[in-house]
């Protein structure tokens, strides 16, 4: 129950501060579910006061005591959270420095504080509120990153999506081409094998009218020379010389021959035809020496779809990725080296600024850890070899060369490069290498890098 000093804001009817208070026509204010409860089961809805008559059924709210009476509520409830010593129930006013916690002023001047510094409690809350500020800044900023990072695990969610799509697209692509060269090849072979058919079955055709000619033609004179047997002696002998004559004539006909290469040749048409098929493919499958990684290439960097040239252009925004490059307009191979030879031409073409090599393994160089690089650069119109850390070569190449062979001899530590065109060699780099290198491609132009495809062959072991 509300104190005297509260009166004023309290129902009359359940003395508590007023919820919701309405007014009667005749001044006086009441909780509303209070007025509603006092007027449930009476005929007549008066005033719980002064019993006269109201006029409304629904009386209107009284904002401003309600205004009132919630400023109240909350200066009651923030006197109320005011603490107090436990020892002496005095106001925390200070703040003891030695001991880090609230006092009073008698705790100030009791031997627990002898001698002890002391500041007001609000300086003391704004010093510890600027010291808290300070420590919370680091966990502010590793809150960002968190958030930047699940921002960059939406946009990698969605790019995977995007990959697959685009991926299983040009998978199908492929595979279309693919299904369409051997249907053509299925049916130019059986086109093959039904024009066999039909000139064989003609010329079969053929022979067989020719053979019921000559059965014919025997068959007459084998009748007629019949009758003649069966004749009478005096008719008989006055045919006897032409039947003679006409019986003669039967000899001379050839006999009948088999005729050669009649059936259907099965062995050329099925004899190794797989292997046949897989050949004549070859004439449409490309193979490149390296396949780029577009999981690596920097945001500038635009690589073919079929993973085989680079060009300097404008992408989507990417998320971050480990994979990706941290030198800026370059790309890496998809494969990287660790033994053996290697070697692929690149088609540089008009490109006006470029770099061909390889990138490495982290080394240790002045205290500084760096991947180790070694390339050639074309830019400003001149050649220049560059390896880690920061040695360089100008390189006395004159002419505008359209292509560059990277030739990588891991187990003897050795990077060339060579114009293909007229086998002219323009620089090697000799290094120990020890971990996994990358071939690497740098550009900042617009006109593509390639990376040109070898020739397949199909070849047949033969045993001897």
């Amino acid at each position: 129950m509300a104190s005297r000093s509260d009166e004023d804001l309290c129902c009359p009817v359940c003395y508590e501060i007023f919820k919701n208070p309405v007014v009667l026509s005749c001044s006086h204010s009441f909780c509303k579910d209070c007025l509603n409860n006092w007027w449930r089961g009476k005929q007549t809805k008066d005033c719980p006061v002064c019993k006269r008559r109201s006029s409304k059924s629904d009386p209107p709210r009284n904002l401003a005591l309600k205004n009132l009476c919630e400023a109240f509520l909350l200066a009651r409830e923030q006197r109320g959270s005011e603490t107090l010593c436990s020892l002496h129930s005095e106001k925390l006013r200070l703040f003891c420095l030695d001991h880090q916690q609230p006092v009073c002023v008698v705790c100030r001047d009791s031997r627990r504080h002898n001698n002890h510094r002391f500041k007001p409690i609000d300086e003391a809350a704004e010093d510890l509120k600027e010291e808290l500020q300070k420590s919370l800044k680091p966990l502010m900023e590793k809150l960002k990153l968190f958030h930047e990072a699940k921002r960059n695990c939406d946009q990698t969610a969605e790019h995977i999506k995007v990959q697959a799509r685009r991926t299983e697209r040009q998978i199908k692509e492929q595979f279309k081409k693919l299904h369409q060269f051997l249907q053509e090849d299925e049916e130019a072979r059986i086109s093959a094998l039904r024009e066999e058919e039909e000139q064989k079955s003609e010329m079969m055709k053929e022979k067989m009218e020719a053979l019921i000619r000559e059965i014919a033609a025997l068959s007459d004179t084998v009748r007629a020379t019949e009758d003649e047997l069966r004749a009478g002696d005096v008719s008989f002998l006055n045919n006897y010389k032409a039947a003679v004559e006409r019986v003669q004539q039967g000899p001379l006909l050839e006999d009948p021959q088999l005729l050669s290469g009649a059936l259907i040749d099965e062995a050329k048409h099925l004899g190794n035809l797989t292997y046949n098929i897989w050949n004549k493919m070859k004439e449409m499958v490309s193979y490149s020496p390296v396949v780029l990684d577009p999981n690596t290439a920097d945001t500038t960097l635009v690589v073919s779809e079929d993973l085989t040239s680079v060009k300097s252009g404008v992408r989507p925004q990417l998320p971050k990725n480990l994979e990706r490059t941290k030198f800026s307009c370059s790309v890496q191979g998809s494969e990287g080296f660790k033994s053996g030879t290697h070697s692929w031409d690149v088609e540089v073409g008009n490109n006006k600024d470029w770099e061909l090599g390889m990138l490495g393994e982290d080394i240790q160089t002045d205290g500084r850890l760096q991947s180790g690089l070694w390339r050639i650069l074309f830019s400003d119109g001149k050649f220049t070899a560059f390896s880690m850390p920061d040695h360089e070569k100008v390189l006395p190449v004159t002419k505008n060369l359209q292509k560059i062979r990277v030739h990588l001899d891991f187990d003897k530590g050795k990077l060339s490069f060579s114009d293909p065109d007229t086998n002219t060699h323009i620089h090697t780099f000799t290094h120990t290498f020890t971990d996994t290198v990358f071939p690497y491609i740098y550009t900042e132009d617009h006109q593509p890098l390639k990376i040109l495809p070898v020739k397949v062959s199909v070849a047949v072991e033969k045993q001897c």
